[in-house]
């Protein structure tokens, strides 16, 4: 039985620790220097090297004044044992590589204007083929034959691309720090106005803070996304400023609230001034600059995929922090409510809605994606890469982006990005607040509800991620993380037995009682 269940883990981690890619790498070099640009190959013709040391280096002939469907015009002595580029067009793929072969040459390099495809042929004409064949952009060779002149010398790799990714370990870390922190400092900001309570302090309503505590305000809420979400999708080249703009003005918001609590905790002065009448505090205007500044240099470079990620990550990890922080559920019952309509609200726009679009892509992925998102696309097999720089796409600043680490030649030939939807952080993270808050009513000193629920959060996103893994496509994350963490708190509860209190919680919505919270959980059981 042991044996039998080693055999099964191995064999899963087998099958999901590397895939075949159809990008690969050009290596050019002259001796000194050294450029790598992107390459698309076809594994079915002669396979590429997967290390660059193992790979054969080839002095390259730039035969790109013509197309090379026949051979004349053609010395074999010019070409033999060396690697060729011609252009693309005029016949087969495989008639080209067929007369490159002809005359001798070691590999034939196809440079295109247009779009860099996985260069196919008839299962016949694979086997006739001995040297291996891959398209590049005409533009990287117009770019390299002036740096290495001609005694230009290239190796064709393709490194193998592992499914397990390092950036899933951040987009995990990133989404569980969060949500942590997130439940933490509302669970805080609950002990402040408790304490703050018996000498006057402000309440909640008067804190600026939100608070969900009718069932009738969570379905109009799901209602308002749902209706956002569609909207969206019609609208997208017009509603998607719009969002970009909101984005901007939210998370400098956001951002200045995590630094000044903070700037709060350590004990850093604030350092006030006073011009007719009003009061500055300098610690405040800094801060605003700031947060002001980074939002703006994200709205004005937010297409640069090399380096924006960071700065958008960072605007969305403060984005869901103070969200979670602002926005409080008043108890279990309107977690309950809020989460499973939205797992159903995630399920359907995730696998439902395909079969109503005309391109068969969800609408969520549409609208999370981009209608018109450039870069490289798949279609099952086949790879299309643009050959020329393209318009850059507006994306919607709704998720987390992290680069796919190990994707070396697919990053070549255009970013890979691994994702997470705020929305799969935020809402988990509301019933991680709750349940730090309710540590708080019960005194709890070890966070028993905080810890188990964090715990289940980490457990949900583990598994999403191994799904997604396995079946090779992407996974409505609340299809996972809302079981988890419903179940898990409501285990607890009642293990604990307080599962009455905990499904009452408090209710806002009228006045604060002065009596501590243990006097009306109390109160409740009688």
């Amino acid at each position: 039985m042991e044996r039998a269940v080693r055999f099964i883990i191995l064999s899963v981690i087998f099958s999901v620790s590397q895939i075949n890619c159809q990008e690969a790498v050009l290596h050019v070099s002259n001796g000194s220097t050294y450029k790598e640009y992107c390459i698309v190959y076809n594994h079915s013709w002669t396979p590429l090297s997967q290390t660059l040391d193992a790979a054969l280096q080839y002095p390259l002939v730039n035969m790109t004044g013509t197309v090379l469907c026949n051979n004349s015009g053609v010395s074999p002595d010019v070409v033999k044992g060396k690697a060729l580029v011609v252009m693309r067009g005029d016949c087969d793929f495989s008639q080209k590589a067929l007369v490159a072969q002809n005359l001798g040459a070691t590999t034939l390099l196809i440079a295109t204007n247009t779009l860099l495809i996985t260069p196919s042929a008839n299962d016949s004409e694979y086997t006739q083929i001995h040297i291996p064949l891959a398209l590049m952009r005409y533009r990287d060779f117009l770019e390299a034959q002036p740096e290495f002149g001609e005694g230009m010398q290239v190796k064709l790799y393709a490194p193998p691309h592992p499914k397990i990714d390092a950036s899933i370990a951040v987009m995990l870390l990133i989404a569980i720090v969060t949500v942590a922190l997130g439940g933490f400092w509302s669970g805080a900001c609950e002990r402040g106005r408790l304490n703050a309570d018996g000498g006057g302090g402000e309440s909640k309503a008067d804190s600026g803070e939100l608070f969900l505590y009718s069932p009738l305000k969570v379905v109009i809420f799901v209602a308002l996304m749902c209706g956002m979400l569609v909207l969206m999708y019609f609208f997208y080249n017009v509603l998607v400023y719009v969002i970009i703009a909101i984005f901007c003005l939210a998370s400098a918001s956001a951002l200045f609230s995590c630094l000044d609590a903070v700037m709060e905790k350590i004990g850093c002065g604030t350092g006030s001034f006073s011009i007719r009448s009003y009061n500055f505090s300098v610690r405040s205007l800094i801060l605003a600059a700031v947060c002001i500044s980074i939002a703006v240099v994200w709205g004005v470079y937010r297409n640069e995929d090399s380096w924006i990620w960071i700065l958008q990550d960072l605007l969305g990890v403060a984005f869901c922090l103070n969200f979670m922080k602002t926005i409080s559920l008043s108890n279990f019952k309107i977690c309950v409510i809020l989460l499973s309509l939205l797992l159903v609200y995630d399920v359907f726009f995730v696998f439902i809605t395909p079969f109503f679009t005309k391109n068969g892509v969800s609408i969520m992925v549409q609208v999370a994606l981009g209608p018109d998102a450039s870069g490289e696309k798949t279609h099952g097999n086949m790879v299309e890469v643009p050959a020329e720089p393209q318009a850059p796409s507006e994306k919607l600043p709704v998720v987390m982006r992290v680069p796919r680490f190990s994707a070396w030649a697919q990053n070549l030939c255009g970013m890979q990005f691994s994702i997470l939807g705020y929305g799969d952080i935020i809402i988990p993270g509301l019933l991680v607040a709750y349940c730090s808050r309710f540590d708080v009513w019960i005194n709890s000193s070890r966070k028993i509800y905080f810890v188990c629920c964090c715990i289940a959060y980490l457990l949900g996103m583990i598994v999403t991620f191994a799904v997604m893994l396995l079946s090779g496509m992407g996974q409505p994350a609340l299809l996972y993380l809302v079981p988890f963490t419903l179940i898990t708190s409501a285990v607890v509860a009642g293990c604990r037995g307080e599962m009455r209190q905990f499904w009452a919680g408090t209710t806002y919505e009228r006045e604060r009682p002065t009596a501590p919270l243990k006097d009306k959980f109390a109160d409740l059981e009688g």
